[in-house]
């Protein structure tokens, strides 16, 4: 699976970073920035539980 963080859309809230440092990463701006390629399977779980958190939507999950 790919996390996409849509910039448009993203507040720069930190939320998915705090629940999931090892897939989404800060940027200069405070948005956040999903890495690239698969997410390891062993942070599948809390990268869509971000997702899913996400108060305006911005994280998409491709399977």
């Amino acid at each position: 699976m790919r996390a996409i963080v849509d910039q448009d859309t993203c507040t720069a809230c930190g939320l998915c970073i705090d629940l999931c440092p090892e897939v989404f990463q800060e940027q200069d701006d405070g948005k956040a920035l999903a890495i690239e390629g698969d997410v390891p399977a062993e942070f599948e779980e809390v990268a869509r539980d971000a997702a899913d958190q996400c108060p305006v939507e911005a994280i998409s999950i491709e399977e």
